[in-house]
């Protein structure tokens, strides 16, 4: 079984990277939907315990928002899965003024979000880690992670 994991600011476009990839094969996992972590935290254990492969999709931006999905996840034999997202605050802040107004972040957040922004290391935990770069009009770029710059 798989855990998938995104990292990134938000705006970078992990909704619809989910909806491409892993609609029809993993459940999602994301506080935009859930608005708890007691829920989250619920759903995740469900996952575990009954072997269904599952993606978090919220920004998770530091190794120990991370390491909340991982231990767990790892606990439970499945493969751990990372993609960390190309993460611009310039552009997030541009492609989040196309959203629609009930889905705007305040900007202030996401620069908050990128000045917290640790990134992923295989480290963590992770089996599989992957770098995904927007190309706007709902396509993306994804290459094998590279540990040196």
């Amino acid at each position: 079984m798989q855990l998938v994991l995104f990292c990134g600011i938000q705006a970078t476009g992990k909704s619809t990277f989910y909806q491409q990839q892993f609609f029809h094969s993993h459940v999602r996992i994301s506080m935009d939907l859930l608005r708890t972590r007691h829920r989250e935290q619920r759903l995740l254990q469900v996952c575990l315990q009954t072997q269904m492969q599952c993606v978090i999709d919220n920004t998770n931006p530091t190794q120990s928002e991370r390491a909340v999905y991982i231990a767990p996840a790892r606990a439970a034999n499945f493969e751990i899965v990372g993609y960390f997202f190309e993460s611009k605050a310039t552009d997030a802040v541009i492609r989040n003024l196309l959203r629609p107004t009930e889905r705007q972040i305040p900007e202030r957040g996401i620069r908050g979000t990128r000045s917290r922004l640790e990134i992923p290391a295989r480290a963590e935990g992770f089996d599989q880690l992957y770098y995904v770069r927007t190309l706007g009009d709902y396509k993306f770029e994804i290459s094998e992670w590279q540990d040196e710059i």
